[in-house]
Order: structure tokens, then C-alpha cells, then sequence
């Protein structure tokens, strides 16, 4: 079985041909108590601070994420789908879930390499990983998530400190 969970294998998606990280936004969220604990999983709130935190993650690992919620029964004021360079946000219909778009998505991007779906959804993981995509639980990939913007934040520390020194001179 091709899961990214810490116990199944060590590799880490940057290694392999990982064209596109889907993510079940809501599963996420329910996984990710410390993000926006004082809202709602299914509050505004909790997706923008998902969002930025994703957007993030995105721009600094160079794979574009895509982000999908259930949009059926979601509130009259849920956003319209969102789209940057790095990360796109998708809004399912009332007949289509979060993971019908996630499977659909990693076939339709199978000829291009392959995609990784973040869920903790065994039987969505499963279905993504017989179509020849990836598979990450959510706790692995927040571990993930803070490794990268831990590197990030150290590498930008380490590189203004020598900037600042370059001009001490």
C-alpha cells in the first residue's frame, strides 16, 4: 500500500512525483485542533486560518495544494472557489462531496504524475491509492506542515542575520 504515514514508509512526498497535494479541508480541520481551536470546524474562521496556514506550506514546498469542503448544506455566506499560483480552494456542489472531487482529481492527473490525498478517511485513501495516487493521514501531514514552515522560518532567521552582519562592515 502506498500511504505516506510515518509508520508505513519514511519517504517523504518531495520525493516522489507528487504533482498536486489534495486535501479534505474539513477532515483536516477536525484533525487540527490547535489551528483556530476557539472556532468552529466549520466556521469561516477555521477555513481562512487553514487557508493561510496552506498557502504557506504551499509556497514554500513548490506543489500546488488543492483544498476541497463539502459544500452541501454549507451556510448561504460560504466563499466562492478560490485559485492562486500555489493554492486552490473548492467548494463540492450539493450532489458532489469533498471526496468525489478528491477522486476525480487524482485520476484526472494520474497521465501527469502523482497526487496525494491528505484525509483521514480510510476508505478515501484507499480509493486514491488503487487509482495509483498517494496517501498521507492528517496528523502526519500537519507534522509535515510545521516541519517545512519551521525549516523556512530558520532558513529566513539565519539568512537576515547574515544579511544584517554583510552591512555591519
Amino acid at each position: 500500500m502506498k500511504t505516506l504515514d510515518s509508520h508505513t514508509t519514511s519517504a517523504s512526498h518531495s520525493e516522489m512525483a507528487v504533482v498536486r497535494i489534495l486535501v479534505d479541508g474539513y477532515s483536516l480541520l477536525h484533525a487540527w485542533r490547535d489551528l483556530a481551536p476557539d472556532a468552529p470546524r466549520h466556521s469561516a474562521r477555521a477555513r481562512e486560518a487553514l487557508i493561510r496556514v496552506l498557502t504557506q506550506y504551499a509556497d514554500s514546498v513548490g506543489t500546488p495544494v488543492t483544498l476541497f469542503f463539502d459544500g452541501a448544506g454549507a451556510p448561504k455566506d460560504v466563499p466562492k472557489n478560490i485559485s492562486t499560483d500555489s493554492l486552490e480552494v473548492v467548494f463540492s456542489r450539493d450532489s458532489k462531496t469533498a471526496d468525489d472531487l478528491i477522486e476525480r482529481t487524482a485520476y484526472r492527473l494520474k497521465p501527469y504524475g502523482e497526487a496525494l490525498a491528505v484525509t483521514n478517511d480510510f476508505a478515501e485513501r484507499d480509493t486514491v491509492i488503487s487509482m495509483g495516487g498517494l496517501a498521507q493521514s492528517c496528523e502526519d501531514f500537519v507534522h509535515d506542515i510545521d516541519r517545512v514552515l519551521k525549516e523556512r522560518d530558520d532558513f529566513v532567521k539565519t539568512h537576515n542575520r547574515r544579511e544584517a552582519n554583510r552591512y555591519k562592515r
